[in-house]
């Protein structure tokens, strides 16, 4: 009862603690220690929270990383079948594309595929040819005269050709007695790559 009554008496001045009771200077001593103690353990505690937040992010970021390389591991034959697929669709579509010696005669057969075709040739001219990554390009400024059923049959000729050519602006008009002028550039490719391999 008399400590307590120490403690109602006590007077709070912090520059005379040395004449508190002893019960109060415990109480001080241990309420130190508690804000010491527990600011310790909250900065200790705060940083590990914001160091397992970090690793967490972290962790979620690897999560995808796998799963989206899991994913690809999973279908990485198929990838390769469809690759080799490409490979061989690309080499029997450049065979199609003529060599330097073959567009001699592709030009040949364009003109026949004309002329079989009953159409008439007022113009058949070769421009030169533009390089681009892989082929040379190769324009042929045509006009023709025949009639409309005829430039579909020439159209068709020209798609059946072994080789690949094409034909580009089109313009079609009436020169009378039945008969159609048609204007167009053909143009067809040669291949770039066996010219590398030459070198």
């Amino acid at each position: 009862m008399s400590a307590l009554a120490d403690l109602n008496d006590l007077d709070l001045d912090l520059n005379n603690i040395g004449n508190w009771p002893i019960l109060a200077k415990a109480i001080v001593i241990a309420l130190a220690c508690a804000l010491v103690i527990g600011g310790v353990i909250y900065m200790d505690t705060n940083d590990q929270q914001i160091a397992l937040e970090k690793v967490q992010k972290e962790e979620d970021v690897l999560k995808k990383r796998l799963t989206i390389k899991a994913a690809k591991a999973a279908i990485l034959d198929q990838l390769k079948a469809q690759l080799e697929e490409m490979r061989t669709d690309f080499k029997k579509l450049s065979r199609q594309l003529p060599n330097q010696t073959e567009v001699a005669e592709l030009l040949v057969d364009i003109s026949q595929t004309g002329l079989a075709s009953g159409l008439e040739f007022e113009l058949f001219q070769p421009s030169p040819e533009s390089q681009k990554d892989f082929y040379a390009e190769l324009p042929i400024s045509i006009r023709v005269t025949g009639k409309y059923h005829e430039f579909g049959t020439f159209a068709s000729g020209i798609a059946a050709l072994p080789r690949i050519v094409t034909l580009h602006d089109i313009t079609l008009s009436r020169k009378g007695g039945g008969q159609m002028s048609m204007t167009a550039t053909a143009k067809t490719y040669r291949s770039l790559i066996e010219d590398e391999g030459n070198k």
